[in-house]
Order: structure tokens, then C-alpha cells, then sequence
């Protein structure tokens, strides 16, 4: 569809500049991908018809595989005709103005004349269409953003053990600290992101559909073949699709499973901007260099620079993606009675939402590939610091049975500029034994890492 236009024509950056980023959601999160769904939803929803043994209906193995072939083959083309049928009127048929009708009279196309009565069979649009989009939100998660965040985790596990012994400041409240490694702190984004996937996940398992009718009471079925066990019908049917079945609800599914996912990736989303800005922050002091990519400008007027865009392209891209799934969960968990048309206009934005997602994975992706610890300036800023050794030494003196031992350190070092020689006159005038005095003597901000090498080697 709409093959004249060109990415630089295109409305959102998501299919003009990043066009070619966003390509792998187009399977799930065009309308084309839409209608291929739908159509597989009448498909299978017709065919489940015809096993019942109530409905005068059936199909040899040939026509069940002619049905099937209209969504298993569904093209560009399928998808223009399905839209003329819509907007234009197409094959005899006059414009539906309704995109759920134009899907069924589609779907005509592949069935005998006697099976037209049967496609719709009782149904809403509401039936078709909210388990058609959780047939494309689980593909797009799985099969697009999940392998992306994976790709990540994994990234930050090597950075973890390449980097577990590189002792590094710390800063809390963005002042000096306690020392760390640079590897434990990739281990606790790698951790942290690990946990995340798993939710999103679980949320992926739990996606429901709902099969009930103009206002989920199963009306229509029941009046037409009351013997029929409609529930049961129906929970076998979402089944076969892979989603658990949700009763009792409105016309509408009330989506509180999507909300779950878009919650859970706002989770990891949240993770990695946090590492963006972490990471930002590294190459701003200089832990971390960056290679240079033959032939990219870093600024238009400063020929030196390599500015951290990978990482800040990915915060920009993540908060967008955090704001519309947050505006998505919310929305579509509303409803105004039995249902209005404005759930249906926003879940076409879905789509977008995964799409920032994407795009803030890639770029954060790339940029880790990019950067390089800075081995020489971590140490130096350590030899710099030789006060963060202060929690060390008041904690070996409180071990020691010195009461005022926190007090002493503090007049040391609050708010004053020392270095490790004005550490050794306190220990000179401190009342312990020479081994402990030796002790205190070997405490450097190099070697204060505590367990955090250990920490980082064992992250998976």
C-alpha cells in the first residue's frame, strides 16, 4: 500500500528516518499485519464452527486448507483489496466504511457460497479484533524487542566479567564513595534487566482473549443453537490460539493483560534509562572512551568532539516509548460503559509505542559496542580520593572497640582535601596493636572493592 510514498514523505520519524530501525515490527505492527490477523481470527473462528455438531456445516479437507491459505498467504495485495472493500467498495461489494466488515467480506472471497452466512457468525468486531492484536502483541514482544533486551543483558554480562577486577569510584548523591568495580556495576544492570525480561515474559503468558458477543453475554449464539455449550465454546477457541480465555467482560476485553505487558516493558525501559544516563554520565568524566566511527561528525562546529549520541538518542527514544505505554495502559482499561470507538483508535498506536522501544534498544546497543573502559583515569581519580577509604577505617577501629571511631575519621576528612599520608598520622596516634596499625596502613581506594569483582563474575 501507498508504494509512491517515500520515507522522507512520511509523517512520524518511526517510517521516515528510522525506517529502516522499526522494519522488523512491520509484520505486527502495520494495519496490513492487522488484517492478516483478523482474518485468521474469522478463519479459525469458521472452521470451529463447523466442528460443532449442532451447525449444519462442514468442510473437506481441501476447503479447510483454501480458508487457511487466505490469512497463511495474506500480501500486499490482500491487504489493498481489503482496504478498497473498506473505503471504495471492491469485487462487487460496496464500501463497508467499517474495516471489520471489509475483513469478512474478504474472507467470502476463500469460501463457498454457502459458507457466507456462517463467516461472523455471532460475533462483534470487538471479538475479532481483541484477540487479532494480542495474535500480534505477543509475536512483536517475543519476536522483536525481547531478543533485543536479551542482546543487551548479554552485552552487559561480558562488560561484567571482562571488567569485574577494575577497581572504579563510586558516587552516591554524586559525591565520592566507596569503591567499586566497573564490572559490578554492568553486573547489577545485567541483573537487573535479567529480572525485568522474565516479567515481561510472564505477562507475554497470561495475554487473554475474550469470545462473548455484542455485550459479552453470548446472546446471539445462544438464541440461534441454545443447546450449545457457548461458554465452553468459546474458552476452546481463544485456547487454540495460544491466549487464555477472560469471562465474564463487556463487549470490550478490558485489557488489563496488555496494560500488564506495557507495564513490564516500562520496567525494563526504566532500567535502561537509567543505564544510559549512567553510562552518559561515565564517558562525561572520562571513564569511559568511545570509538570513533570513520566518517561520522561529531558536532558541526567542533571537529574534535565524539559526542555519547547512541546513549542519548536511546534515553530520548525509551522516555517517549515510557510515555505512550503508560498512556496506553491506562487508557485502555477504561471503558465508558459497554465500550466507545476510542479504544479501538488508540490501540493503533501500539504499534509506535513497541517502535520507540525498539529504537531506544538498538541505539543503546550500539553505543555499548562502542565504549571502552578508561583504565587510567578510574585509578588516577582513586589515587585522587584517598578519603573514600574513611568507612574502612573507622569500620576496622569500631571492630577494634573504638567507640569514637567514626567521630575521629570525620574531623579527618568531612569536607577537607587529605591524602593517604594524613591517614597514617592518625594511625600513628591511634591506640592498637602494630598488626592492626599495618593493617590500616595497606587500605588503598584501589583495593577497597570489597566483593565486588566476585559479584561481577557471577552474574549470568
Amino acid at each position: 500500500m501507498h508504494s509512491d510514498r517515500r520515507p522522507l514523505d512520511a509523517v512520524s520519524p518511526l517510517d521516515g528516518r528510522y525506517a529502516g530501525r522499526t522494519a522488523p515490527l512491520s509484520s505486527y505492527a502495520s494495519e496490513a499485519a492487522l488484517m492478516r490477523a483478523r482474518v485468521r481470527v474469522e478463519v479459525e473462528y469458521l472452521i470451529a464452527l463447523a466442528d460443532l455438531d449442532a451447525i449444519p456445516l462442514s468442510f473437506d479437507p481441501g476447503e479447510r486448507d483454501a480458508l487457511r491459505e487466505s490469512y497463511e498467504s495474506f500480501d500486499g495485495e490482500d491487504a489493498d483489496l481489503v482496504k478498497r472493500i473498506e473505503t471504495q467498495g471492491a469485487r462487487g461489494y460496496a464500501a463497508t466504511n467499517h474495516d471489520v466488515k471489509a475483513v469478512e467480506y474478504f474472507v467470502r472471497e476463500y469460501a463457498p457460497e454457502r459458507v457466507h452466512p456462517w463467516i461472523h457468525f455471532g460475533l462483534t468486531s470487538e471479538d475479532v479484533n481483541n484477540l487479532a492484536y494480542r495474535l500480534l502483541v505477543e509475536p512483536a514482544v517475543e519476536a522483536v524487542l525481547l531478543p533485543e533486551l536479551m542482546a543487551i543483558r548479554d552485552e552487559l554480562v561480558g562488560m561484567a566479567h571482562e571488567h569485574a577486577d577494575l577497581p572504579m569510584l563510586a558516587r552516591t548523591h554524586g559525591q565520592p564513595a566507596t569503591p567499586t568495580t566497573f564490572g559490578k556495576e554492568m553486573a547489577v544492570y545485567a541483573s537487573r534487566l535479567g529480572r525485568a525480561i522474565g516479567r515481561i515474559e510472564a505477562a507475554l503468558d497470561d495475554l487473554q482473549g475474550k469470545l462473548g458477543g455484542a455485550s459479552g453475554t453470548l446472546a446471539a449464539h445462544d438464541v440461534a443453537y441454545p443447546a450449545v455449550d457457548w461458554r465452553a465454546f468459546a474458552r476452546e477457541f481463544v485456547a487454540s490460539l495460544g491466549l487464555d480465555h477472560v469471562e465474564p467482560t463487556t463487549q470490550v476485553n478490558p485489557s488489563d493483560d496488555l496494560a500488564t505487558v506495557f507495564d513490564a516493558l516500562r520496567g525494563a525501559n526504566a532500567i535502561l534509562l537509567d543505564l544510559d544516563r549512567d553510562v552518559w554520565r561515565y564517558v562525561s568524566d572520562r571513564y569511559l572512551g568511545q570509538e570513533a566511527a570513520d566518517g561520522e561528525t561529531g558536532s558541526s562546529t567542533m571537529p574534535h568532539k565524539v559526542n555519547p549520541i547512541d546513549f542519548e538518542n536511546s534515553e530520548g527514544n525509551l522516555s517517549k516509548a515510557n510515555s505512550d505505554l503508560a498512556f496506553l495502559g491506562e487508557y485502555l482499561t477504561t471503558s465508558r460503559l459497554q465500550r466507545d470507538l476510542s479504544d479501538s483508535t488508540v490501540k493503533r498506536n501500539v504499534g509506535a509505542a513497541f517502535a520507540y522501544c525498539l529504537l531506544g534498544y538498538t541505539k543503546l546497543g550500539d553505543g555499548l559496542e562502542t565504549v571502552v573502559p578508561n583504565e587510567e583515569v578510574m585509578r588516577q581519580e582513586l589515587a585522587e580520593t584517598p578519603e573514600v577509604i574513611g568507612e574502612a577505617v573507622q569500620t576496622i577501629l569500631r571492630r577494634e572497640g573504638k567507640s569514637d571511631a567514626y567521630e575521629q575519621v570525620k574531623a579527618l576528612t568531612r569536607g577537607q582535601r587529605v591524602d593517604l599520608e594524613d591517614f597514617r598520622e592518625l594511625f600513628e596516634d591511634l591506640d592498637v596493636s602494630e598488626a592492626v596499625r599495618e593493617e590500616l596502613r595497606a587500605l588503598t581506594p584501589a583495593t577497597y572493592t570489597g566483593v565486588a569483582a566476585d559479584l561481577a563474575r557471577d552474574v549470568e
